[in-house]
């Protein structure tokens, strides 16, 4: 056990040396100092939303669960309280800063899975979010192909996309709205974007869950819209047998990988984000205050 002083608070630090990625040796002090590192650009997409961690206690080869209920937090750690079904009292946790952030990660929290929603308008999303996810034998470059085309779908209604890797298997596209939204309007505009892409590329796209009808097409969850689904935050790691990162990418990255269908350049490992920050900067900079409307 260790004590660290982070912006002003003590945190307690435990079982350091414990190895989180088996196949890399990387251990939880290593996981510690990457958030640390990168908390300047991925604390601004945790600000005010609640969050349900994913925890790999014991590695990610190991048992793990996503955690919504906020437990064993320090009195000046920030809860959200709010009703869920049945009246029953729900307390997410609110990683706002960077103490918050050292805090989750000890407690093996490996994932940080924000709503798209803040605290102060519950359940009404300040963005949209479209999960492509690829049905085998179809992959991430069959992803960055219709992501390309769900993009152009999308400035044909006067709206700009983010793209990042989701750090497995496919890729995610955010549209920041800046405002807060209905929750149920959002995810019938997205289910309708979902299925007018389908209707466009039916041999590549499918906008619905069965997956008897996913193999080798790409699925387009518009089901995250949810406001009670959450999705995996820029720069977070993945507990996956390597430590990936969901990854801001550039439009011109997905192309390329579409065009020359190489998948490589679409999958990034913690030292590749840090460099990208270095080179690149913060490519989804502008996904906290970015304004759209959607259309009526």
């Amino acid at each position: 056990m260790s004590t660290i002083e982070v912006e002003g608070r003590r945190i307690r630090l435990s079982n350091l040396d414990k190895v989180l990625w088996p196949h890399t040796g990387l251990t939880k002090a290593w996981m510690i100092e990457y958030y640390v590192r990168v908390a300047p650009v991925l604390l601004p997409h945790l600000e005010n939303h609640p969050v349900t961690l994913r925890r790999f206690p014991d590695g990610v080869d190991g048992p793990s669960w996503h955690q919504n209920e906020c437990r064993g937090e320090p009195d000046w750690f920030q809860v959200f309280e709010t009703s869920g079904r049945g009246g029953r009292r729900l307390r997410f946790c609110v990683v706002g800063n960077t103490p918050s952030l050292v805090w989750a990660a000890n407690q093996g929290a490996i994932e940080f899975h924000p709503f798209q929603w803040q605290v102060d308008r519950p359940r009404q999303p300040t963005s949209l979010v479209l999960d492509l996810d690829p049905g085998p034998p179809a992959d991430i470059v069959d992803c960055a192909r219709v992501a390309v085309r769900l993009r152009g779908v999308l400035q044909e209604l006067g709206l700009t996309a983010l793209v990042k890797t989701s750090g497995s298997l496919g890729l995610h596209l955010h549209v920041p709205l800046g405002a807060p939204h209905d929750g149920e309007v959002l995810k019938a505009f997205a289910q309708a974007l979902a299925q007018t892409l389908s209707k466009r590329y039916p041999e590549d796209v499918v906008a619905e869950m069965n997956r008897t009808r996913r193999t080798g097409k790409v699925f387009v969850d518009w089901l995250q819209n949810d406001p009670t689904r959450q999705t995996v935050a820029p720069y977070s790691l993945r507990g996956m047998a390597s430590p990936t990162v969901a990854t801001p990418v550039t439009w011109r990255e997905v192309e390329e990988s579409a065009a020359d269908r190489r998948a490589e350049l679409l999958w990034f490992l913690a030292e590749d984000v840090l460099a990208r920050l270095e080179g690149h900067g913060d490519l989804f900079s502008e996904a906290p205050s970015l304004v759209q409307t959607l259309p009526g």
